[in-house]
């Protein structure tokens, strides 16, 4: 078994310092802190999730968003230097990628990393070669008809929404206890987008522990419990999905955070809509 780099552990961390009766939230992390190289990425990352809450992981482009969930599913890269990641008691942070899968932390990356020259069905078997299993194939086909008519199909021949139809459905065949999405929405037509959207619902009324990034703040928020707020690498907000969706400045199309900054101890969080989800053409709010 391949050795797993150490991290630092600390035994004041609220996660043991909780009587038993009291702890724990299902999954926490704690001062994470990751580099590339010599470069941090993620600088003292910090928040708790209970068991089947949605947490919206925003921030703008560079902010730090994918490298946590990279940190959170311990791959190679970033490299996680400091902290600790806790999942149903279960020390993620001693674990290499495949084992923290093993315990059920999944992440659909953006783009997607479906298997060429299999068919969407192979797919699907080849996250089940190993135990432990989760959804079946039947309970999948069953929410997903798309990927039940095209079962046969080169997985790779799919539109971009099904694609990613089919990378969450990996991940419900696995044993599933964390569900990580990167850009769910990314570059997916309109009609698409409330496919997607209808997961994300029947995730969270699934009692799935989710967390979701992506550029469509609101999107997100719609249907998150709680929210975390990146910039460059730092946590800048964190609290419930309604004091964000409350904010004035949300417009009710599509949009993405552009500033974060902090006056006298206030986040301030500017919202800037982009109707054709199209990134960088933008007028702020």
């Amino acid at each position: 078994m391949p050795e797993v780099e150490s991290t630092k552990f600390d035994k004041s961390h609220p996660y043991h310092r909780k009587p038993e009766t009291e702890r724990r939230p299902f999954f926490s992390c704690w001062e994470l802190q990751s580099y590339y190289g010599e470069s941090y990425v993620v600088q003292n990352i910090s928040f708790d999730i209970r068991e089947g809450e949605v947490l919206a992981l925003l921030g703008r482009n560079g902010a730090g968003k994918t490298s946590t969930l990279r940190t959170i599913a311990r791959t190679d890269s970033p490299s996680l230097k400091y902290g600790e990641i806790w999942l149903d008691h279960q020390p993620i942070h001693e674990m290499t990628s495949y084992q923290a899968a093993q315990k059920g932390v999944q992440l659909v990356p953006e783009d997607r990393r479906i298997i060429g020259g299999l068919s969407v069905e192979e797919n699907l078997k080849l996250a089940q070669i190993e135990e432990p299993h989760g959804w079946s194939f039947e309970r999948i086909y069953e929410s997903f008809p798309r990927l039940a008519e095209r079962r046969k199909q080169e997985a790779v021949t799919l539109s971009g929404g099904e694609q990613q139809m089919l990378a969450v459905a990996r991940a419900l065949a696995r044993d599933l206890k964390l569900l990580m999405l990167d850009e769910p929405y990314e570059g997916l037509a309109p009609v698409i987008r409330e496919e997607i959207a209808r997961i994300v619902v029947d995730i969270r009324d699934l009692s799935i522990t989710a967390i979701i990034v992506d550029q469509d703040a609101m999107a997100v928020l719609q249907y998150s419990d709680r929210a975390v707020i990146l910039d460059s690498g730092e946590i800048s907000f964190s609290g419930s999905a309604a004091d964000v969706r409350d904010n004035k400045q949300l417009p009710e199309q599509p949009c993405s955070l552009r500033i974060y900054s902090s006056i006298e101890g206030k986040t301030w969080v500017r919202f800037c809509a982009h109707p054709n989800n199209s990134g960088l053409r933008e007028k702020c709010a």
